[in-house]
């Protein structure tokens, strides 16, 4: 009987199975003793496999000669969970075809993509604005920047590893701490009621929305997720956003004083120079911000991490992009009796 077709992410232990993937990562290793070997990595949206091709075996010279990454394959393989990982036993394996896209191949199956929908996310910024920014020429330019890049925004990830690196991945971050900063602006504006200069619960959100708009000509969308661009690699995210911002402000321009502060909320939203800004937060709206957009970052790796990590025990591995181990509990349920 004929494997079924299926999703490589829907693959229990041991089942085999025909599936689409993309081949996102070769490399051409050695051994201790020196051998040669390949290993490779093949993904869909919700599931990636990294195995070796060892130098002996029946498909280490079309690995080597016909295997290219950001090329989609159909393979036929086994599913394999071991002691050193996912692994697939292929049996068979080939370049996807016109004739595949009849059968359901789509290459966007193979990224992993955001849970939400982009549309819905790019319309609640533009609504957060409306309802927090008193200014009109801010609410104005925030619109403006946003609908310029509409349909980059659609697919951008937030970055190319460790947190929201998936398609529309930008908007969900951007959305979700803005969101955070909405809430924590209504919260000090009210703790701190007499607070000179006033709290600017409009510039927080704002600048929320903006403090990585600069990730546009930082990163590009390729088959294989988000890569840098040439300027990204040479200038990053955080000069690029400033730039873009002061060139839409000669088509909707700000009053100088916002024009410098949402400069400032830009240029300093990473706080540290070894993490890109050249200025720390120097006004409380920076300062919220950048603990909105560190909080999400930060909390998506951390929530990733524990769905990722294959150990037991109460503690992950700290290979992770946080760097640390993660305490997920003793496994034992917890109950209260009246």
């Amino acid at each position: 009987m004929e494997p079924k077709t299926s999703l490589l992410a829907d693959l229990d232990h041991g089942q085999e199975a025909d599936f689409y993937a993309l081949l996102s990562a070769k490399e051409e290793l050695t051994t201790k003793d020196g051998k040669p070997y390949f290993r490779v990595t093949f993904r869909d949206a919700g599931r990636e496999v990294s195995f070796p091709i060892w130098n002996d075996t029946t498909w280490a010279t079309v690995c080597r000669e016909k295997w290219s990454v950001g090329e989609f394959f159909k393979l036929r393989a086994q599913y394999r969970e071991t002691n050193y990982g996912p692994q697939l036993e292929i049996r068979k394996i080939r370049v996807v075809n016109e004739e595949d896209k009849n059968d359901g191949f789509d290459p966007a199956m193979c990224l992993p993509a955001s849970r939400y929908d982009p549309q819905t996310m790019f319309d609640a910024l533009k609504d957060l604005i409306s309802e927090w920014v008193e200014d009109p020429q801010l609410v104005e330019f925030a619109h403006a920047m946003l609908d310029r890049n509409h349909e980059i925004l659609m697919t951008l990830p937030a970055a190319k590893y460790n947190h929201h690196a998936h398609v529309a991945g930008f908007l969900e971050h951007v959305l979700s701490v803005s969101r955070t900063a909405a809430f924590l602006a209504g919260k000090y504006a009210e703790l701190y009621p007499d607070m000179q200069p006033p709290l600017d619960k409009g510039l927080i959100v704002a600048g929320a929305v903006l403090h990585d708009i600069g990730k546009i000509r930082e990163l590009e969308s390729t088959p294989t997720g988000a890569e840098y661009t040439a300027s990204g690699s040479l200038i990053g995210h955080i000069l690029q956003g400033r730039d873009m911002v002061r060139e839409l402000v000669a088509e909707y321009p700000l009053d100088e004083e916002t024009l410098l502060r949402l400069e400032h909320i830009i240029v300093s939203h990473q706080r540290l120079p070894e993490w890109g800004s050249p200025k720390p937060p120097m006004f409380p709206e920076a300062l919220i911000i950048h603990y909105a957009d560190d909080l999400d970052a930060k909390l998506e790796m951390m929530v990733a991490a524990l769905a990722d990590d294959s150990t037991e025990g109460p503690l992950t591995s700290s290979r992770n992009p946080l760097r640390q181990r993660i305490y997920r509990g003793n496994g034992e349920e917890t109950s209260s009796s009246d």
